[in-house]
């Protein structure tokens, strides 16, 4: 379970974080500093120039002026897709996503919802969802929630239930994760037919600026020290992630969206940031217009302001405060997961972190937590759900070949610059 405090003011861009990600074959990464938001690419008629980041405003990154969420519902009247970019565990974030859903939709917009956090495969159990036919609770069971996404439900609470009482339909969008692993690790020429099948027919594998802001997500002193093999195969993998999701949201809005629809993709930022990923994969099948909107805190890791962003960022910046702690707790580790025989060795432990103070160490194995035996990073995320800051648990780890306990206390570290 990965709660890492990305280093700019985006958060965390990739879709489930780094090393939580690679257990689930996902591509995912870490952001590495400030310098991401001032890189010049991108849009050609933009990328030329920086715009102000102003919090609790939202810039229209077209002309540098501060517009409202109600205008932005305007403007993006004709708009047939809207990516909102996320930091999955800063609740500001998905407090910015339902605000715009409830613009566009009390604008008179049909709305309709995309998921990352749900493989297309998946769709009946949103289905269901829609229609009524489940509790919260049982949702949240039944749709496996914790194995499909990890991250707190109630982070997204809101706009599912919005969604449901509005009848805004929601759609899964992301890929199999065993298909996104396959890519990552083979390659696109040597997956299987029914791998195959999952890709949208054209895919844009390389592009020498995405491939720019790709690597330079990546912290020079990451734990894993990824050599370029390594970093080539997640770079697949986001490429396909990137077309998948756009693919499928395309096909979604056809199919169920009328001729005013507008199909708004709830996904990580890093699949939006400068146009280079969703967006630019479904351009060649997608004639519509698509913008992006994706909030910025105003102060980065390292408590230094961010005042302005690069233009062709986002068709929208919103500037939030800076977040301290998540609202609901994480341990701090990622796991091997399928990737090894030994899926709780732990590969990975963010500084600062509650396994950091609890003394857990890259190398150890997580063999339980309050007694219940940890066979997969899946489990891991469900049990850590029901913790909340303050509370205590205990561990059981083996370490150097011996089982040993350890006492995990899950409080909040002060913010020491």
């Amino acid at each position: 379970m990965s709660n890492v405090r990305a280093r700019s003011g985006t958060g965390q861009l990739l879709a489930t974080g780094l090393l939580a990600g690679l257990s689930l074959g996902a591509p995912c990464v870490l952001l590495a500093d400030q310098a991401v938001l001032h890189m010049e690419i991108g849009d050609s008629s933009r990328k030329g120039r920086e715009i102000p980041l102003v919090l609790d405003g939202i810039t229209d990154t077209s002309t540098g002026k501060l517009v409202t969420p109600d205008e932005i519902a305007r403007q993006l009247a004709g708009t047939g897709i809207l990516f909102i970019g996320e930091n999955h565990t800063n609740q500001a974030f998905h407090d910015v996503q339902l605000r715009i859903i409830r613009a566009l939709h009390e604008a008179g917009r049909e709305v309709l919802i995309g998921l990352e956090m749900f493989p297309y495969t998946e769709q009946a159990v949103l289905d269901n969802w829609n229609a009524g036919r489940y509790t919260e609770s049982g949702f949240v069971e039944l749709a496996a929630w914790y194995d499909n996404w990890g991250y707190h439900w109630n982070y997204y609470r809101d706009i599912f239930v919005y969604a449901r009482e509005k009848g805004i339909n929601m759609y899964a969008v992301n890929s199999p994760r065993d298909v996104v692993k396959s890519v990552r690790s083979k390659g696109f020429e040597n997956l299987t037919p029914e791998e195959a099948a999952h890709l949208p027919p054209r895919l844009a594998t390389d592009n020498d600026e995405h491939r720019r802001m790709y690597r330079a997500f990546f912290d020079k002193d990451d734990a894993l020290h990824m050599n370029d093999a390594a970093l080539d195969g997640l770079y697949r993998a986001q490429t396909m992630w990137d077309a998948t999701m756009g693919w499928n949201a395309v096909q979604a809005l056809r199919q169920h969206g009328g001729p005013d629809a507008i199909m708004v993709v709830l996904i990580g930022a890093g699949h939006v940031t400068f146009g280079l990923g969703s967006e630019r994969q479904i351009d060649p099948y997608y004639d519509g217009r698509i913008a992006s909107l994706i909030p910025v805190t105003v102060v980065d890791a390292d408590r230094q302001p961010v005042t302005q962003v690069r233009a062709s960022y986002a068709n929208f910046v919103w500037g939030l405060p800076e977040e301290i702690d998540t609202v609901y707790p994480g341990i701090g580790i990622s796991l091997m997961g399928a990737l090894g025989k030994d899926p709780g060795q732990i590969i990975q432990v963010s500084k600062k972190s509650v396994a950091e103070r609890a003394g857990l160490k890259v190398g150890d194995v997580l063999l339980s937590l309050d007694g219940m035996p940890i066979s997969s990073d899946k489990t891991l995320r469900r049990l850590v759900a029901d913790y909340r800051w303050g509370d205590v648990a205990k561990a059981v780890i083996r370490r150097d070949g011996r089982e040993m306990p350890l006492i995990i206390n899950l409080r909040r570290s002060p913010w020491s610059p």
